[in-house]
């Protein structure tokens, strides 16, 4: 593939990135027609999922489409939904060829769009840039494969480790840089997910401030005993930003009444043990169509998600200062006695956020396109 194909394809991957957290169900992907090196039309999955970016391109490349290249960061849809395929759309405007990152792994989708594309004279290629494209819809990709979303814990610590003074003061821990960070983060996200100790300790908004969002993510709290006071800030702002509630199967049905008076969302979950069974919780956001979980704590639940191996990825904002062994740690006990029973992940990205350092991680390899 020449540098040019390389260079179109990422534009593509970035027109993608906008989407992200703002997509869900459907994957955040971006499109680009270009013909005789020229840019013809750009589009990017809209808000919910609709319209298609390929046909938001399209759209805007009009008549110009003929004899052009399509630059598409996942395969094209060829399935009838809400709207008819983007295959259809891509042949009628008699595209001469199309580049794609990955194969969809949707059933309704694999391989069929790019064999529909081919039956109809279309030259397709596939697989330049698929690193960075499974890396950009790894959301995606894991609820399709595995049937729960991709998440993402993040903690904001001292140097050594702590979330929180003895006495439980918190604020703030990192600078305004770093904050804004978290916010842009949360925008990234279909969800922030805490659990209830959080939610009672810091009585958190979890929405994306200060940036001129105009679209919030849902706030997930894992309590298995619905122990969220209900005059709590995510209680009264339940019927203006999404609230969705995990609990068990023993809590109090005058809560669950109450919750759903206030307008959040009941998610009924499985128990492990005394605790809520962290992987039934997942796979109830993914049956709800979330694929991107932006989890902020505690320590508790970070811990129960790492043990269970539900990481896929840790960003990590450092401080640089220390609170000693009376601070409380950013995660809870893992029970481990030997450092080869810890999960091991790979460093992808650092940087200075102000007088703070941003370090993220990736566990293994994220889940394959086709």
């Amino acid at each position: 593939m020449n540098p040019d194909d390389i260079r179109f394809l990422r534009l593509a991957l970035g027109l993608g990135r906008r989407g992200l957290g703002r997509t869900w169900p459907n994957p955040a992907v971006g499109c680009v027609i270009v013909k005789d090196g020229r840019i013809l039309g750009r589009g990017t999955t809209g808000l919910g999922g609709r319209p298609h970016a390929e046909r938001v391109a399209l759209e805007q490349a009009g008549a110009a489409s003929e004899g052009a290249t399509a630059y598409v960061s996942l395969e094209p849809c060829a399935h009838h939904g809400r709207t008819p395929p983007c295959t259809d759309a891509i042949i009628a405007a008699r595209i001469a060829r199309v580049v794609v990152a990955i194969g969809d792994p949707d059933p309704r989708v694999s391989g069929r769009g790019f064999a529909a594309l081919r039956e109809a004279g279309i030259a397709v290629e596939i697989g330049q840039c698929a690193a960075e494209a499974r890396y950009d819809l790894g959301g995606f990709l894991s609820r399709m494969t595995r049937g729960r979303p991709e998440v993402t814990l993040k903690l904001a610590t001292s140097f050594d480790g702590r979330i929180a003074t003895a006495s439980g003061h918190s604020q703030w821990i990192t600078g305004p840089q770093a904050r804004r960070w978290v916010h842009a983060a949360r925008a990234r996200h279909d969800a922030v997910m805490v659990g209830a100790g959080t939610a009672r300790a810091d009585d958190p908004s979890l929405t994306v401030r200060d940036m001129g969002a105009t679209h919030q993510p849902v706030r997930v709290v894992v309590s298995r005993r619905l122990d969220v006071p209900l005059m709590s800030a995510l209680a009264r702002s339940a019927k203006e930003v999404p609230v969705w509630m995990c609990h068990g199967p023993d809590a109090d049905a005058a809560l669950v009444d109450a919750w759903k008076g206030l307008g959040a969302e009941m998610v009924p979950c499985g128990l492990s043990g005394r605790q809520l069974d962290m992987g039934s919780v997942l796979n109830e956001l993914g049956r709800r169509g979330l694929t991107r979980v932006l989890c902020e704590g505690g320590g508790a639940l970070a811990a129960s998600l790492l043990s269970e191996g539900l990481v896929d990825r840790m960003a990590g904002i450092t401080a640089g200062f220390a609170m000693g062994a009376e601070g409380l740690p950013g995660i809870g006990a893992l029970g481990l006695d030997r450092l080869d029973g810890a999960s091991r992940f790979e460093l992808v990205e650092e940087a200075a956020l102000g007088e703070d350092i941003l370090h993220v991680w990736v566990a293994g390899r994220p889940a394959e396109g086709l």
